[in-house]
């Protein structure tokens, strides 16, 4: 029985863990980096008021009229367990596309993605675990990551966005250097190199990586947006007076968006707080990506007081930056997946290889898990072919 690894957990790998269920695994491993699920589909908590939360990433999904055949059951399951409810809520500026619905998650957008790790049946999923470096060993993945020892897996999938993929150590990004003479033979050899040719010189040989050229240029191609969210949690019984739940603004250079996100989840209740969300421009998010976050809350802070002079004091705030926010460039002519090794198997998958929304990350999330499903059943079939 296989061993597998899912990195990210975020809608495509929580989405594809799910997927692989009872696909004759002995057993699914989630790791990220951050402290919960969601990746950019994250729903953070007020510091004094767990009740109090707010969605940073996605604010809603949207159902287009294109995807509504062969993504149904996926709606329809995630409405009938409560995990979505029909956007009523009043959004200012919203272009509303025809025969397209829009939906919210009342309990954070985050609980989609905790419904398909939940869905996975037994997948044991890890928090904090920041992936390094991979490498062939005897056959499997060793898996480094910066705290703990380096985990053996029998099959690797990653859904993080591209540039973390590239920017991984190990076999599958680096090339390694080793020196051979035909005096002293071969010095610093990889266990993974091959046996190079003699001279009478010293020769600089090199290990290509396990991503090819043309996949390399095909990655390096993908590109994303940039912006910041910022977070406003308040006490219960605070008032927060506008008409609306949510507006797109045109006529700010810093903010794009703002939501009264408990009002536009439809949650507003006199024991919880409210909470507002404020996502910025791309252009500022660009320019102030490599800023300090605290300097950066107060400018975001500044031209909000602008737009809402009379909102109130928060109890807390929290300031996140999403330096890969949505995908601009995809991989071109992808499947929804690329596979980097075949055995053992190496696949990567995410909205890089799709779009940035909810049908994007779910068509990635089925070509990952029939990819390991169709590498499964070969290796079943070569073990018969055996006997």
């Amino acid at each position: 029985m296989s061993r597998v690894l899912v990195v990210g957990a975020g809608l495509t790998g929580g989405a594809c863990a799910a997927l692989l269920r009872g696909a004759a695994l002995g057993r699914v491993v989630v790791w990220d980096k951050a402290r919960g699920a969601g990746g950019r589909m994250s729903t953070s908590r007020g510091a004094g008021d767990a009740a109090c939360t707010a969605d940073l990433g996605a604010q809603y999904i949207t159902l287009e009229a294109e995807r509504a055949q062969p993504h149904r059951s996926f709606y329809e399951e995630l409405l009938s367990h409560g995990i979505l409810q029909q956007l009523t809520a009043r959004i200012e500026g919203m272009v509303v596309k025809k025969g397209s619905c829009n939906y919210v998650a009342p309990q954070g957008i985050s609980s989609v993605v905790k419904y398909y790790l939940k869905q996975s049946a037994g997948a044991d999923v890890f928090y904090e675990q920041h992936v390094t470096r991979i490498s062939l060993r005897d056959g499997k993945w060793e898996v480094s990551r910066k705290t703990g020892p380096p985990e053996l897996f029998d099959i690797v999938i990653l859904t993080m966005p591209v540039p973390q993929i590239l920017h991984l150590q190990g076999d599958i990004v680096n090339t390694v250097n080793f020196t051979c003479d035909s005096v002293n033979g071969i010095l610093s050899l990889p266990p993974t190199a091959g046996v190079c040719s003699t001279s009478n010189l010293p020769l600089q040989r090199f290990v290509p990586s396990l991503i090819n050229e043309s996949q390399k240029q095909q990655l390096e191609s993908v590109s994303y947006s940039s912006r910041y969210a910022l977070g406003l949690f308040y006490e219960a019984g605070t008032r927060i007076d506008v008409p609306w739940a949510a507006q797109y603004i045109t006529d700010n250079p810093c903010i794009r968006f703002i939501s009264i996100d408990n009002k536009k989840r439809n949650i507003e209740s006199p024991e919880i707080g409210s909470s507002v969300v404020v996502h910025t421009t791309v252009t500022f998010g660009s320019k102030y990506l490599d800023s300090d976050l605290t300097e950066v809350q107060q400018l975001i802070l500044s031209h909000l007081e602008r737009i809402l002079p009379s909102l109130p004091k928060p109890s807390s705030i929290k300031c996140q930056k999403w330096r890969y926010s949505q995908v601009t460039k995809a991989v071109p002519n992808s499947l929804g997946q690329m596979i980097l090794h075949i055995q053992p198997l190496l696949v990567c998958g995410g909205d890089g290889f799709t779009r940035s929304n909810f049908d994007g990350c779910i068509d990635s999330a089925v070509s990952l898990a029939e990819a390991v499903k169709s590498h499964l059943q070969q290796l079943q079939s070569q073990l018969l072919n055996l006997v």
